[in-house]
Formats: C-alpha cells, structure tokens, sequence
C-alpha cells in the first residue's frame, strides 16, 4: 500500500492483518506480513541477540533485501557486534542499517559514557529510542523479535498491535523457548557465543549480567531495578497496545 493511502487505513487495521495471517506459520507469515497492503513500508528491528537468528534466518527466506535496523548503542558486547556481522553474512542479509545515536547528543548527555551508572532510563532514551525514533521515519510498520515467554510485560503480546502510528509485527509472539531452541537446530543456525555463558537476554555490556538457572529469561537486564525494558517498545512512557486481536 502507497505511504500516502497508510493514513486512511481502517483503525482496525491490526486485528485485520492478525485475521489474514491466521493459520500461516514460520517463513510464510512473515512473508505475508511483509506483503500485506494494509503494513505499508516495513522495516525490522533486530538486537542480534540470544534467540534473534530464528527471525533473521526466516527473514532471508523471504525477503533478505528487507530493511533491517541494528541500534549500536556503542556499549554492546564485542561478541554481540562480531556475532551481527557474521550473521548478516551468513544469511545474505543485504538490508542491514547500523543505527548509532548522535555524536553532538552524545557529547552534550554522556561525554565520559557513565550516564548509565546514574540514570538507566536516560542512556536508553539516549542510545536507542531516540535514534530508532529517527531511523523508522518513513517506516508504517515494524518487525520485532519479541516473545510471550520473556517476562510478565510480554505475557499479552499480539502477532499485530497498534503503538503510536505505526504498527508492529510479532512473528515469534506466540513462539516458546523450546520451538526456539528446536528451529535454530534444525536449520544448524549459529548462537550468540554469549548464550553458553548463561546470557538468554542480552542488551549493553555494563548493563547485562548471566542468569541463573529458574530465572526469567531477562532477569539479567538491569539487574536490580525496577526494569525490564529499555523503551523502545514505549508511547509516551508506557507499553502501548492497541487494535489488537
């Protein structure tokens, strides 16, 4: 669908695209959803994360020219970079865009790079939601690798939801850890190297720590605080769905 016929969709157009992908599965929804008339122009996100080769690889099933969007905070584990680089090239994922806040914000908010010793909230603000804010403009739609499993917050996730004015696409919503696991065998996809180490959520270095056995999946993110998601999955502040079937 033409960007400029997006503003006219119907306001249910969520649980419309939810109704049309029903029934399909893996490779081949993700395939639809990109095709979809009412998912205009799509990009994906991806952290090149613990379970984000099952999404990458199904990606370059369908559509490896896709725009894909990795947000190097520039506090990210050297594995995490080498494994983005590698991955990309295995798959043939010509799409991919490296997002990078400002130096001048940088600069001005973090000169000495310890803003995330005294305010969580503000690095992220800094280092990913401002920047993924710049670099989905033009974008009507958004793929995401999120999961129900992952934490309480996610318990809820829909394949499609309505957040601001955009969408966002969750092919993995409904996916458990085991179906992770036993794709990324089978297709002989290769792990983050931090994963064997007891990472099953990665995100910043300084920021990030292993989890122990019987935890939440991102019990390792900010560890110890009252935070289990860094923002970019926010509108206004708040995890936002809406529209959603």
């Amino acid at each position: 669908m033409p960007r400029e016929s997006i503003s006219s969709a119907p306001v249910d157009r969520a649980s419309r695209i939810i109704a049309d992908l029903e029934g399909l599965t893996g490779p081949e929804q993700l395939g639809a959803a990109l095709d979809h008339p009412l998912t205009g122009e799509v990009a994906m996100v991806s952290s090149f994360g613990a379970d984000s080769v099952v999404l990458l690889h199904m990606l370059s099933q369908v559509a490896p020219a896709t725009p894909l969007l990795f947000i190097d905070t520039q506090m990210l584990f050297p594995e995490t970079l080498d494994y983005q680089r590698e991955v990309a090239d295995k798959l043939g994922l010509t799409g991919v865009r490296v997002i990078r806040a400002r130096a001048m914000n940088l600069a001005q908010e973090d000169p000495a790079n310890t803003l995330h010793m005294r305010d969580t909230d503000a690095c992220c603000d800094l280092r990913k939601t401002r920047p993924l804010d710049e670099a989905l403009a033009g974008f009507d739609s958004w793929i995401t690798g999120r999961k129900r499993f992952q934490n309480g917050n996610r318990a809820a996730l829909p394949l499609v939801e309505e957040a601001g004015n955009r969408l966002k696409i969750n092919p993995l919503a409904d996916w458990t850890a085991g179906q992770i696991a036993d794709y990324i065998r089978a297709h002989k996809l290769p792990r983050h190297p931090l994963v064997t180490k007891g990472y099953p959520s990665i995100g910043c270095a300084p920021c990030t720590s292993p989890v122990a056995e019987g935890e939440d999946p991102r019990a390792g993110r900010w560890r110890g605080q009252d935070k289990d998601e860094c923002g970019i999955h926010f509108v206004d502040g708040k995890i936002v769905r809406t529209n959603a079937a």
